[in-house]
């Protein structure tokens, strides 16, 4: 910065002729213009490609311990009338039901649902009809015996039993559920019930299923049920506060910022409030220190009488700080006061600019939305995988999704079109703010400056300047690729 009395040559004017921004432009930067047309044209094609190939329910829908997807017909059995899942075990492993159980006495510990069907004792009281399991009589498992499962028709012991080995078998307890993405999570209602079927007498260190999915399915249920509720229930409030009120604020305090005066109170008195405030806490903690430091019987000690006269000095140094910073950047603070003012007053000139953004936000969800379902599409393309682990002599199957090299390079590709694409909206909409507040600022007859204003600077930016809205944002993209 130059010295106020520095001479620095004839002050520049903008000749006679200049009323604003040119008229006459030319497209810059075309060649990522291309580009950026050419990597959306090829993400709807592999998109295209995914939707042919793949099945988003592979992904959405739960997989059963055989690896059938229920409510498909993928996999070794047709569970298409057979949607929900029907957690056995803490492993996730399950079995296709045709709805989730509803159960008036919340448990049934006599019943179990196991990978073979249901299993009953003497004492159950609920039919097949409850919970329709699909029919799984031809596969190799094993299958729930009164030794096996329920011992002595005894539910504290059917509980530490090898079929249902608190839950970790093959086997579990016909509970009250309610559903959450076609999985048939178990009530807290019918756990507890459960847990005072199964140890009566609190004696036994048991522990009761924990599905590690579930608990982030309730989560998700939870918060997406609350949200939904409060959205419903404050809907004309977020309306009419939210998003009415808001612009009458808006354009209110826009109104009030042109009143000569206004302006500068508000940004001083904040200015010497926020000064004020830590001189005032560093002559509390001053004060506080010497108070403790007064008691004739100590009720704190030298290390706390200490801490509070440090930070004393502490706050009262960071108050003069702030002082000199203010006295530096006084003429800064008035060039930042200066063009808020000219924005307040670009904004009531243009008043459909603050609907710009709006449509940002459906522009980027409507590209979301297509780039959301590719990407499900996509990662349905992978191949199911056994794999068997041996335990205890027996042999445990898990299966697990497969991708081939083809997929995994798909999928950076989406993210690479995600991120361009999100830094491309973001970078245009600063292009068309820069030129809607220019062509306000340099206009000689600002009266002729309105509504139109805006839609003209957007029709001149995507036409003239989404080239250098593409450049910028593709630099921005390949780091974030190389960060990812």
């Amino acid at each position: 910065m130059g010295r106020e009395d520095e001479d620095l040559g004839e002050k520049l004017s903008a000749p006679p002729d200049f009323d604003g921004p040119t008229a006459n432009r030319r497209c810059t930067d075309v060649l990522c213009t291309i580009l950026l047309w050419c990597m959306w044209i090829c993400m709807t094609g592999l998109g295209i490609f995914c939707i042919q190939n793949g099945d988003y329910r592979l992904i959405l829908y739960p997989l059963d311990y055989d690896g059938n997807v229920c409510g498909t017909n993928y996999g070794g059995k047709n569970m298409t009338e057979f949607p929900y899942l029907y957690y056995v075990n803490d492993f996730s492993g399950g079995v296709c039901v045709k709805e989730c159980p509803t159960l008036e006495n919340l448990t049934d510990a006599h019943t179990l649902v196991t990978y073979g069907g249901l299993f009953q004792t003497e004492g159950s009281f609920i039919t097949s009809e409850v919970i329709s399991i699909a029919d799984y009589s031809g596969n190799d498992t094993l299958q729930c015996t009164e030794a096996l499962c329920y011992p002595g028709n005894d539910p504290e012991r059917s509980f530490t039993s090898f079929g249902v080995n608190q839950g970790k078998g093959y086997a579990y307890y016909a509970m009250d559920t309610y559903e959450v993405l076609w999985r048939c999570l178990f009530t807290e209602e019918a756990r507890t019930e459960l847990e005072t079927m199964v140890n009566p007498n609190g004696n036994n260190n048991i522990s009761m299923i924990e599905l590690t999915n579930s608990t982030y399915l309730k989560q998700g249920y939870n918060f997406w049920s609350n949200l939904y509720g409060d959205l419903f229930l404050t809907r004309y409030y977020i309306l009419g506060l939210g998003f009415g009120a808001t612009i009458v604020i808006g354009f209110t305090y826009a109104f009030l910022m042109r009143i000569p005066g206004v302006l500068n109170i508000m940004v001083w008195t904040s200015i010497f409030a926020t000064i004020g405030i830590f001189f005032a806490a560093g002559w509390y903690a001053g004060d506080t220190a010497k108070t403790w430091e007064s008691y004739d019987s100590p009720k704190y000690t030298e290390d706390e009488v200490r801490y509070a006269t440090i930070a004393s000095y502490v706050l009262y140094a960071v108050g003069g700080l702030l002082v000199l910073l203010f006295l530096f950047m006084r003429k800064r603070i008035q060039l930042a006061m200066g063009c808020v003012k000219e924005t307040s007053k670009a904004v009531l000139a243009m008043p459909t600019i603050i609907l710009f953004p709006v449509f940002q936000g459906i522009g980027f969800m409507c590209f979301m939305i297509a780039w959301a379902v590719y990407v499900a599409y996509l990662a349905s393309m992978g191949e199911f995988t056994t794999t068997e682990y041996g335990v205890g002599g027996y042999k445990i199957s898990v299966r697990w999704f497969e991708f081939s090299d083809f997929i995994y390079q798909s999928g950076w590709f989406f993210l690479f079109c995600f991120f361009w694409t999100g830094q491309f909206i973001l970078a245009l909409g600063e292009i068309i703010f820069a030129m809607c507040f220019a062509k306000w600022y340099f206009s000689r007859e600002k009266s002729r400056v309105g509504s139109l204003t805006v839609i003209s600077s957007i029709s001149a930016s995507m036409w003239y300047h989404s080239g250098t809205a593409a450049f910028g944002s593709l630099i921005i993209a390949i780091i974030k690729m190389i960060r990812a």
